[in-house]
């Protein structure tokens, strides 16, 4: 049997609830935070810097200074003067023939520009004939060869992949035929080493 009068109690306890005062409101009722993870700075720890004499740091910065200075005075004092380039000065023994050299322009009158003119469009469309015959050569070329490989495969498929097979005797292959200058005679020929001779100029 149950105690009615202690239930009655445990219900007045349960309807009774204590009221919150105002001044609670802004309390939080969330969970605590119990962890934090810091972010990942993947860094090694920084280098102790050694402590250096004051006086040799400013001794080094005197003599940066002075450096400097004196590379600015030499670009200052080469500004206007060129770097010569000895490749592209002709010989001195050209230039005093300089005269004899030199050719008298020749004047073309309407007829001769208009005659070159001609042969060259001439020249052109021969060339662009003997081209379009070529092409069309290789074409043919490959068209029969095509016929040939086909019928020889209807044929004979053993024939036909031996026929499709490169020659291998062909891989060493040198030839030797005229050259484009005749050979100069008692020449040494360098192996790949020379002696530069170009003249050194200052920074």
């Amino acid at each position: 049997m149950f105690n009615l009068s202690l239930m009655k109690q445990f219900t007045r306890l349960a309807i009774a609830v204590p009221k919150i005062p105002s001044t609670a409101k802004n309390i939080s009722t969330a969970s605590a935070l119990q962890f934090k993870i810091s972010d990942q700075l993947w860094a090694e720890p920084m280098k102790k810097k050694k402590k250096m004499d004051p006086a040799i740091i400013k001794a080094r910065e005197e003599r940066r200074r002075k450096k400097l200075e004196k590379q600015i005075r030499r670009l200052e004092k080469n500004a206007k003067q060129l770097k010569p380039i000895d490749e592209c000065e002709p010989p001195l023994h050209v230039l005093d023939n300089i005269g004899k050299r030199r050719r008298p322009v020749v004047k073309l009158s309407i007829e001769q520009i208009e005659d070159r003119a001609l042969l060259n469009k001439d020249w052109c469309r021969y060339k662009r004939q003997e081209y379009m015959a070529n092409v069309a050569q290789v074409d043919r070329i490959m068209r029969a060869q095509k016929r040939a490989l086909d019928q020889l495969y209807e044929v004979s498929e053993e024939l036909y992949n031996e026929a499709i097979m490169p020659d291998l005797q062909l891989i060493p292959y040198t030839i030797e035929g005229t050259y484009a200058t005749p050979p100069i005679k008692k020449y040494d020929s360098p192996d790949g080493e020379y002696v530069d001779v170009s003249k050194k100029w200052g920074n």
